[in-house]
C-alpha cells in the first residue's frame, strides 16, 4: 500500500502533467526507443507516427495519478490495457524499462518540480502500477497457456481459407499448423498476430477482431484493406497473403467480449468494426435462447458492405432478429441513407432492458451513445470496442 504522503504528492503531479501534455509521452517513447531500439518490435509505430499511442499513455498516466487513492477503480480501469499487453506479450521484465525511461523523462522535463520527493513518490506509485499490471497479465497468460487449446507466446497458423467480403475486407481463416485444438475465445476479442512486411525494418503485431463464434478448430479475422492517408503497412502485407502462407498469433485477448445475459441485443457497428459483431450475432444465434436482436451497421456504400449476403440469410431464417444498414452513399433499394439516426428505428430498440454493443470509429461511436443516452439507454448497459489504442467515448 501507498503511504498517504505518496498519494498526495503523485496527485499534486496532475496539473504538472496537464501543463506538459503529449510532451512528456513523446518524450518518453523516443528516449526508450533510443537505449531499447528492440521495443519496436513491440509496439505499434504507425501509432507513434500518428500519435495516438502518445495521447492514450498521456490519458492513462493522468487518470492513474488522479485514482491512485482508488484500486478498485485503477484494476477495472486497467483491465483493457492488460488484455492489449497479453496481446502483444508484454513480460515482467519489459517494466523496469518503462519505468527507468518514465522517471527519467520527468526529471528531464521537469526539473524544477521534480524534486527528489516528487521522484521518490512516483518511484513508488509506479511499482504498484508494475505490480498490478504484472499480476494481471500472469493469471491471463496462464489461463491462455493452461485452457484446452492453449499456448504461450506465439503459435504458428496457416492460411486455410481466404474470403473477400466487400471492396477493401478480406476474411482469413487460420487454422493451426500443429493440427491441434485451438483456445476458445469470447466473442468480441481480438487476436495479436505478429508479421514482417518486406518494407518493414522491425516485426509488426497488430490486433484483429475475431469474426466467427468460437469452435475450437481455428479462428477467422476480417481484414480491411488500409489506403488512407496511407496504406496501412500490415493490412496491406495481409492481403498480399495466399492460401497456405504462415502467420503467427498470440491467444486471444479482450475485455470487450459478449456478455452473459438474457436481455435483449442491439448490435451496432460501422465499417469494419463489424467484424466482432459477426462473432457476437452467431453466438447469440448458436445460443439456447429466445434473445431478440437488432443488428445496426453504417457503411460508405453497398460495395463496402461486408457480410451482406451473410446477414441477409440468417434474416431470413430466425425471426428474432432485425438487420437494418446505413449508406452514407445512396445506391437505391437500401434501408437508410445518411449518418445512422437511431431515432428512425426507435421502436425496434429495447431502450429499458436491452444491452447495446457499439464498435467503429471513435467518431462513430460517440454519435451513437449521445444518441442511445438521450433515447433513455443507461451508460451501464452501453459496451464498446476501439480499434488502437483506447479513449474514452
Amino acid at each position: 500500500m501507498l503511504s498517504d504522503k505518496t498519494i498526495e504528492i503523485v496527485k499534486s503531479t496532475v496539473p504538472l502533467l496537464a501543463q506538459a501534455g503529449t510532451v512528456v509521452t513523446d518524450h518518453f517513447y523516443k528516449r526508450m526507443f533510443s537505449q531499447h531500439p528492440e521495443l519496436r518490435n513491440i509496439f505499434n509505430m504507425t501509432n507513434q507516427e500518428s500519435g495516438r499511442q502518445q495521447f492514450a499513455l498521456f490519458n492513462a498516466l493522468a487518470a492513474y495519478a488522479q485514482n491512485i487513492d482508488n484500486l478498485s477503480v485503477l484494476k477495472e480501469a486497467l483491465a483493457r490495457i492488460n488484455h492489449k499487453h497479453t496481446s502483444l506479450n508484454i513480460l515482467p521484465e519489459h517494466y523496469p524499462i518503462v519505468g527507468a525511461h518514465l522517471i527519467g523523462t520527468l526529471k528531464e522535463l521537469i526539473p524544477e518540480q521534480f524534486t527528489p520527493d516528487v521522484e521518490y513518490a512516483w518511484r513508488e506509485a509506479y511499482a504498484l502500477l508494475a505490480e498490478i499490471c504484472i499480476t494481471e497479465e500472469a493469471a491471463l497468460y496462464e489461463h491462455s497457456k493452461n485452457t484446452i487449446g492453449g499456448w504461450a507466446g506465439t503459435r504458428q497458423f496457416e492460411i486455410t481459407n481466404k474470403q473477400l467480403e466487400s471492396e477493401f475486407v478480406t476474411s482469413f481463416t487460420l487454422t493451426p499448423v500443429d493440427g491441434k485444438a485451438v483456445v476458445a475465445h469470447k466473442s468480441g476479442q481480438y487476436l495479436g498476430i505478429k508479421v514482417q512486411p518486406e518494407s518493414a525494418e522491425y516485426e509488426e503485431i497488430r490486433q484483429y477482431s475475431i469474426s466467427q463464434k468460437t469452435n475450437g478448430e481455428n479462428y477467422r479475422i476480417s481484414v480491411k484493406k488500409e489506403l488512407m492517408p496511407k496504406p496501412g503497412m500490415v493490412s496491406n502485407h495481409l492481403h498480399s497473403l495466399a492460401q497456405g502462407d504462415i502467420v503467427e498469433l498470440y491467444p486471444p485477448a479482450g475485455d470487450f467480449f459478449l456478455r452473459t445475459s438474457a436481455n435483449p441485443v442491439v448490435l451496432i457497428s460501422a465499417g469494419v468494426g463489424q467484424t466482432p459483431m459477426v462473432a457476437m450475432l452467431e453466438t447469440l444465434l448458436s445460443d439456447n435462447t429466445n434473445q431478440d436482436i437488432v443488428y445496426l451497421h453504417a457503411c460508405e456504400n453497398t460495395k463496402q458492405h461486408s457480410f451482406s449476403n451473410y446477414l441477409n440469410e440468417l434474416s431470413a431464417v430466425y425471426s428474432r432478429l432485425q438487420t437494418m444498414t446505413w449508406f452514407n452513399q445512396s445506391s437505391g433499394g437500401v434501408d437508410f441513407t445518411g449518418q445512422m439516426d437511431l431515432t428512425a428505428v426507435q421502436a425496434q430498440l429495447p431502450i429499458k432492458n436491452g444491452d447495446f454493443y457499439l464498435c467503429g470509429p471513435a467518431g462513430f461511436m460517440a454519435f451513437v451513445k449521445k444518441q442511445l443516452l438521450e433515447l433513455g439507454v443507461e451508460n451501464e448497459h452501453i459496451h464498446y470496442e476501439i480499434f488502437g489504442p483506447h479513449q474514452d467515448l
